[in-house]
């Protein structure tokens, strides 16, 4: 099998969040646009994820979102056809309901939940997709009063939900994959580790982040050997270092984020040790090289995924 074949490449949508990829002012502008004009908004993502050399897409949060594209194209079929014709496949779909729901130990907010996956699930599977990539909830501001730890007892409330999850999808034909999100409660080694122990690798699986599980102080080769066998995709994306360990966890988080992730290859991702990991535990998939709001997304991902064939991928044959 040849190893363009073992290991595909796409890009997360949320890489054409931007300002300047759009002439606009703000990301404010970005959405209104998309509003205001969708059919022209999502011809041009398609289009530049075409001619950036990728061929997977992996849907995200609005105005990149399944519902968008339906409602864009007027049908699953309908968008599926605009994919096709681009020779595109939507590799997956980013599910970031966990991370805003806050406290879901709530039956009602889980059962609120589960029937938006179902919904999704559906949608994917319809569009040939079989991964959902599930965004972890967030954790508390180091010093926050009332404190939360994230104990075992915590852990287990979490993962709990996530079997109940990943059976559910399963039953319809997706599967769940975990996404390292730095400042949730999966991207540090220790709450990685805790988590996977306490999932079904059957039904719980992972996308690891090379970048957010760097931003959280810990190294992504050591990490996911520990747990190679229950990755199914994986972020591809580099990061200057770790954060500070009292960055305040809110509603801006991820714009805390953007300045410590940097162009693939600049920052401290051991690509050599990480392509020679996925060589020697024979991972083949997707790999998304995903940048967070890139103002020339095609000229980058196009870098990135030249970088990659020229440099990282002669080890991994």
């Amino acid at each position: 099998m040849a190893t363009g074949d073992r290991l595909r490449f796409g890009v997360d949508l949320v890489t054409f969040f931007h300002p300047g990829f759009w002439g606009v002012e703000s990301d404010d502008a970005i959405v209104a646009y998309a509003r205001a004009e969708p059919r022209a908004f999502w011809d041009k993502i398609l289009d530049s994820v075409q001619a950036s050399g990728v061929t997977g897409v992996e849907l995200t949060f609005s105005p990149f979102n399944w519902q968008d594209a339906i409602k864009t194209y007027g049908s699953v079929d309908a968008f599926a056809a605009e994919l096709a014709k681009r020779g595109l496949t939507l590799c997956s779909g980013f599910f970031a309901e966990l991370e805003a729901a806050g406290d879901f130990a709530d039956p009602e907010a889980q059962r609120a939940l589960i029937d938006k996956a179902e919904r999704y699930a559906d949608f994917l599977k319809a569009c040939g997709s079989d991964i959902m990539v599930i965004g972890a909830p967030l954790r508390q501001t180091l010093g926050a009063q009332p404190v939360q730890f994230y104990d075992f007892d915590r852990a287990k409330v979490i993962a709990d939900f996530l079997n109940r999850l990943g059976a559910t999808l399963y039953a319809r034909g997706v599967r769940l994959a975990l996404h390292t999100e730095a400042h949730s409660i999966f991207a540090a080694a220790r709450d990685v580790d805790l988590m996977m122990l306490l999932t079904d690798p059957a039904y719980v699986h992972m996308c690891p982040d090379t970048a957010h599980i760097i931003v959280a102080g810990s190294d992504p080769v050591q990490l996911v050997d520990r747990h190679h066998e229950r990755m199914i995709i994986a972020h591809w994306k580099d990061a200057i270092g770790s954060m500070p360990a009292d960055t305040p966890i809110d509603k801006h988080i991820h714009d805390r984020h953007r300045p410590y992730f940097c162009g693939f290859g600049l920052g401290r991702v051991d690509w050599p040790a990480w392509i020679r990991l996925l060589r020697d535990r024979a991972y083949e998939g997707w790999a998304i090289l995903e940048l967070d709001a890139a103002p020339d997304p095609v000229r980058d991902i196009a870098n990135g995924l030249t970088l990659v064939r020229q440099a990282l991928l002669p080890t991994y044959r």
